[in-house]
């Protein structure tokens, strides 16, 4: 039986492959962009703006800082304590057009020893895990000169 593709978080991105985008919102009064997107009012201090629209973010962006996460995560976080952790790379991107940052995973196989700051990295869809029913989606950063 074929597991269900599931968002982690839903809302926060859609598409596959090429099409693949996150998802934030912007201020229609003040034009400020949010992510993780926003969906009662505006969260900019200077406006008391409440109509907010869904927009997709840039697909790829800059480097702004990384470091790898060497240990098992607590609770609420949910690993298979039977499996080996396996190390994992953040990192924080800075978007080509919003120039807002958004924090991710680096793409399974790139390690911090394969990043630099300034570096151009792309968003791409990804699997965060899976059980027996469903197979848990999210997004990973990829240098943009990485093909996986």
């Amino acid at each position: 039986m074929p597991r269900t593709r599931t968002p982690v978080v839903a809302g926060w991105f859609s598409g596959e492959g090429d099409d693949f985008r996150l998802l934030g919102t912007r201020c229609t009064r003040c034009a400020s962009v949010f992510f993780p997107r926003e969906d009662s009012r505006c969260r900019n201090p200077g406006c008391a703006g409440d109509d907010l629209e869904e927009i997709p973010l840039s697909r790829r962006g800059h480097v702004w800082s990384y470091t790898d996460s060497r240990y098992r995560p607590p609770s609420p976080y949910v690993t298979d304590a039977e499996l080996p952790w396996e190390p994992y790379a953040l990192i924080a991107v800075e978007l080509e057009s919003e120039r807002m940052v958004v924090l991710g995973q680096a793409v399974p196989g790139v390690t911090v020893a394969d990043l630099a700051v300034g570096m151009e990295v792309e968003v791409v869809p990804g699997v965060l895990g899976e059980d027996a029913e469903t197979t848990w989606t999210t997004w990973f950063w990829r240098p943009t000169g990485v093909r996986a």
